[in-house]
């Protein structure tokens, strides 16, 4: 698997085609962990080229680096070699750019709702008429108006997750970085997730780079999908998911849906069985 060039693959048929431009590329990424005289390669020779609008999906086994993939897309951890780039520039640190959601629910307690979503908008000093006009509407996209004024231990999981969610795209990031956000939820409301996640994207348009081990989730939620395969991270094939722009749930029962999932289980069937012939 070493060295293996990345291909395209493509699924269906493409129902739409638009002009992007490139947003996001990772060059021959390593990430090599060192402990005393011991090092472990958790990413060898990553190369991603994410454009503008995208929706990507991750996918590997657990322990293949996707999320230390995505902490490096947004400057909280840097490559051992190789450079990630940004709007042409650099990362070298967090920044604006880009927003983040996490599994774990990183509201802050002692805020409600409201001010939870207007955090990074005071920072900003945005005006206060400004920061309510923001946080009403990001408030109507997630469905919790009436819960405004409530607090996190007062939210379900799922109610929490779409607070974080809207907080960070309230601060207009670029590219919304989302590290298996619904991991934790039970099926049903992570199959709600995934809808309004959907639908959020088919409404605003961010670049998502979304983190997943679940194969379904991804070709649900995806237009690109990055295969990796096992330590050390690699990536072995970019799917291109070409399924309606506006998607149902009833989507995952579909012939293409099918075809896509089974093609993406196989080559990570193929990539864990090489490795372990190496």
């Amino acid at each position: 698997m070493a060295g293996k060039k990345i291909e395209n693959n493509t699924a269906g048929s493409p129902l739409e085609a638009h002009v992007a431009s490139s947003k996001i590329r990772a060059e021959h990424i390593d990430k090599v962990y060192k402990t005393g005289k011991k090092s472990v390669a958790a990413i060898e020779d990553v190369s991603i080229d994410i454009q503008d609008n995208d929706f990507v999906c991750i996918v590997g086994p657990s322990g293949c680096g996707k999320s230390t993939l995505l902490r490096m897309l947004a400057g909280l951890d840097f490559p051992s070699a190789g450079n990630i780039i940004v709007n042409d520039r650099k990362v070298t640190g967090p920044g604006p750019d880009r927003g983040m959601v996490f599994q774990t629910y990183t509201l802050f307690p002692w805020m409600n709702v409201e001010d939870n979503i207007k955090f990074g908008l005071k920072i900003k000093k945005l005006p206060k008429a400004e920061q309510q006009e923001i946080a009403d509407r990001y408030l109507k996209i997630i469905g919790l108006e009436k819960f405004a004024k409530s607090y996190s231990k007062e939210l379900s999981g799922g109610m929490k997750q779409r607070v974080a969610i809207a907080r960070a795209l309230a601060n207009q990031p670029e590219v919304l970085l989302m590290d298996e956000p619904f991991g934790a939820l039970d099926p049903h409301t992570k199959s709600m997730m995934q809808l309004l996640m959907r639908e959020i994207w088919v409404k605003e348009h961010p670049t998502v780079v979304f983190i997943t081990h679940d194969i379904d989730e991804a070709v649900f939620l995806a237009d690109k999908i990055y295969v990796m395969s096992a330590r050390p991270g690699k990536m072995i094939k970019r799917v291109n998911v070409y399924l309606p722009h506006k998607r149902t749930l009833d989507l995952k029962d579909s012939p293409e849906f099918i075809k896509i999932r089974k093609g993406i289980n196989a080559l990570l069937y193929m990539a864990n069985t090489e490795e372990d012939m190496e």
